[in-house]
């Protein structure tokens, strides 16, 4: 990728480039630069290989170097750029590696008037407690992850380099605004690492050290590991980033004294409280690194086969995250079950837990959630972290804008490139102060208007479920009546369940009217299987000789049905059997045979009932006879990924013909043969390709394939047990 990178301080992660980026070939010669003091340093870096040569002049070590990394301490950085700036060339990356990002972007726009487009601030979250060129490894970064803060002039096309070189060094990268950065890893680590220093401080000065020490156990060593870090390092650090840390040892003393009058008032059960909602955030935390620093997965599905059996599909994800959202904030004990714990669900109901929310479970799919009222929720302590989650931000979103608090909402990669002006434009409409990126991305930062919203009559220009849910949920607390009419009907889930909480909402025709005026009662909720979980079976089953499936109890609201009334119009043999209400909601039995399909235009009504669904429904375009257009699809293109050329692109490597158009696809049926695809991260996008190996005529490798966990974690097992000759590998060996 370069041809040559001069490392500027070549310690332990200047050093640990250095060494991986020779290891995976990334640059053809590598030299270091220091100071006559660090003489001895870079001596021994070059008989250790991890630089070629060395230099004490600047000059001569930038020359010709076509990447500098600037590893030195972040308190150096206004000089550093100062002996860089004659030097300075618009054809050379520039990136540094400081924990701090605020303080080293004044740095360079003080020097150089203003931040060098080719100059990209990075903070790789790596590091060991031994510290200097020796500890240097060539797989510090492998599964870490690194964070980039490029600025409105950043140069693209140099970003893009950076982006690339880290990936190659095996790092996960993460895009975040400066400020945003100090915040976040002011209490993920330099507070932490603070916390450390000042116990081992306060233990080693007092007079029977010697005693303690000796009855230290693995949980003292554990949690005073990271004192054992270079203090010069952390005293830059910790003054780099002191307004940040400051203030959360503010917040850390008050909490401190919560517990100590806990203690003094035998306040067992407040404090076993407090204990235990630690001990779950931990537990989530641990969670969430499995899933972001875990291996990528790959899906292997051996061709032909077929699907029968009987089987349960798990909850609907839809009313999964409903059910905590309006159960927390009603009056009253509500007790859910058949909820789904799968990724995305679990991520709403954690951001209740983390704004006071006293929930239990979920345990085999029950949870209780102890609601605390229209008006009882509690500031979140850090931003709320949703995932994959687009339901949850978006319906957040006008939850959160009417509260009497300030909060953010982040997620992970997939989510961050989502667009969130579809609703933050009508929220600000109704008043509403949130802030995202200049692309109209997460993170949002919500800004609290308890009393101030304004009740609006908002008609969508598209059909969207999120987005009209999102303003019915802040019309809870606008002045006035909301109203807000679809150009074509999409799942009324939440009408229904504020409806069975005891809140009034008005429907006419295609608007929905909802005002501040009514409270929730808690109730109990017994969620549907999931029928989007249900199509891949159900797509299956139709395109597979032989296959005969039953699946019970799937929710078949008529709002979201469209997936089985497109699949009858190709000629699919679905049974609905043993209709029944459950909660306000249809549910029933379907039964689906193989049966040959035929190639339709999709009609446009059915295509806001179906939306999610589409990605296996192209699958059932591709093994139909005859040509299948659909049209006026134009939300698939901002989905997860763009459903729409991911998925034709996947058709096409399969031998399909598949073209893409703006709002939707023309395929013409035929034969499926072997091939690689990629999901992009999409779960929907990797088991429909899964399920079109039932009529490959080889295998199909799904790379990518992670985030089924998001929406439905027993898909792999469910497919398996049912016929589908799938196998689940590490995509790295």
């Amino acid at each position: 990728m370069f041809s040559k990178l001069c490392v500027l301080g070549v310690g332990l992660i200047g050093g640990s480039i250095a060494k991986t980026a020779r290891r995976q070939g990334l640059v053809k010669s590598i030299v270091g630069w220091g100071r006559e003091e660090d003489r001895v340093n870079l001596q021994t870096a070059q008989q250790l290989g991890v630089i070629d040569a060395f230099y004490l002049d600047l000059a001569d070590a930038v020359h010709h170097a076509d990447i500098i990394v600037i590893a030195t301490p972040v308190a150096a950085s206004e000089q550093i750029f100062t002996l860089l700036k004659p030097y300075w060339s618009r054809s050379v990356v520039y990136f540094d590696v400081g924990s701090t990002k605020v303080n080293v972007v004044h740095a360079a726009a003080k020097v150089f008037g203003s931040v060098p487009e080719n100059f990209i601030p990075a903070h790789p979250i790596a590091g060991a407690e031994r510290s200097g060129v020796s500890a240097a490894v060539d797989d510090l970064f492998a599964h870490k992850r690194i964070i980039l803060t490029p600025l409105v002039n950043t140069n693209t096309t140099m970003l893009d380099k950076i982006k690339r070189f880290w990936l190659h060094m095996g790092a996960t990268v993460t895009l975040m605004d400066a400020q945003y950065h100090d915040h976040v890893l002011a209490a993920t680590s330099h507070f932490p690492h603070l916390l450390a220093f000042a116990l081992v401080n306060l233990l080693g000065h007092k007079d029977e050290q010697s005693e303690i020490f000796a009855y230290a156990a693995g949980g003292f060593k554990d949690f005073t590991r990271i004192a054992s870090s270079d203090p010069s390092m952390w005293e830059a650090i910790c003054f780099a980033n002191k307004q940040e840390i400051i203030a959360l040892i503010e917040q850390f003393q008050a909490e401190l004294t919560t517990m100590q009058q806990m203690l003094l008032d035998d306040d067992h059960q407040q404090f076993f409280t407090t204990l235990t909602y630690a001990n779950q955030a931990r537990q989530r935390f641990l969670t969430q690194v499995e899933i972001t620093m875990s291996k990528s997965q790959t899906f292997q599905v051996q061709p032909g086969g077929k699907l029968v059996g009987d089987a349960r599909v798990p909850g609907d994800k839809s009313m999964s995250h409903r059910s905590i959202m309006l159960g927390a904030l009603a009056d009253g004990v509500t007790h859910v079950t058949g909820f789904l714990e799968a990724e995305d669900a679990l991520a709403t109901l954690q951001a209740f837990r983390d704004m006071g929310v006293e929930i239990e479970g979920p345990t085999e799919g029950k949870v209780t959630i102890y609601g605390v009222g229209k008006h009882g929720l509690q500031a979140p302590k850090a931003p709320l972290y949703l995932g994959n989650s687009g339901t949850s931000m978006r319906l957040l979103s006008g939850l959160l804008a009417g509260q009497s608090f300030d909060s953010v909402l982040t997620g992970d990669a997939s989510l961050s490139g989502r667009p969130m002006k579809r609703v933050t434009d009508p929220l600000a409409r109704m008043g509403a102060e949130i802030q995202t990126t200049e692309n109209g991305t997460a993170p949002l930062v919500i800004t609290g208007k308890a009393g101030q919203l304004q009740a609006i009559d908002y008609v969508m220009p598209i059909a969207s479920a999120q987005v009209k849910s999102c303003l019915l949920l802040a019309g809870m607390y606008a002045q006035g009546e909301t109203r807000v009419t679809e150009p074509a009907p999409t799942r009324d889930h939440t009408e229904r369940m504020l409806t069975g909480f005891s809140y009034a909402v008005e429907r006419t025709g295609s608007t929905a009217v909802i005002s501040s005026d009514g409270r929730l009662t808690a109730m109990d909720i017994d969620v549907p299987s999931d029928i989007s979980s249900a199509a891949f079976f159900l797509v299956g089953a139709s395109i597979a000789p032989g296959s005969d499936v039953v699946l019970r109890h799937v929710g078949i609201n008529p709002t979201r049905t469209g997936v089985i009334d497109i699949l009858r119009l190709m000629g699919a043999n679905i049974e609905v059997l043993n209709v029944k209400d459950v909660g306000g909601e249809p549910v029933a039995d379907l039964h689906v045979v193989y049966s040959p399909l035929t190639g339709i235009d999709i009609p446009e009504d059915l295509v806001p009932l179906a939306i999610d669904e589409f990605p296996v429904l192209f699958v059932a375009a591709a093994c139909a006879s005859g040509q299948t257009r659909l049209s006026g699809a134009e939300e698939l293109r901002v989905k997860e990924s763009d459903r729409i050329q991911v998925m034709a692109d996947g058709l096409q490597m399969l031998g399909a013909d598949a073209q893409p158009t703006p709002d939707g696809m023309i395929i013409n049926g035929g034969k499926l043969a072997g091939g690689v695809v990629n999901s992009h991260g999409d779960h929907r996008i990797a088991m429909a390709f899964s399920i079109a190996a039932l009529r490959a005529e080889g295998m199909i490798t799904i790379h990518d394939c992670t985030n089924v966990n998001t929406s439905f974690p027993e898909f792999k097992e469910l497919a398996k047990s049912l016929g589908l000759l799938l196998e689940c590998i590490d995509a790295q060996g």
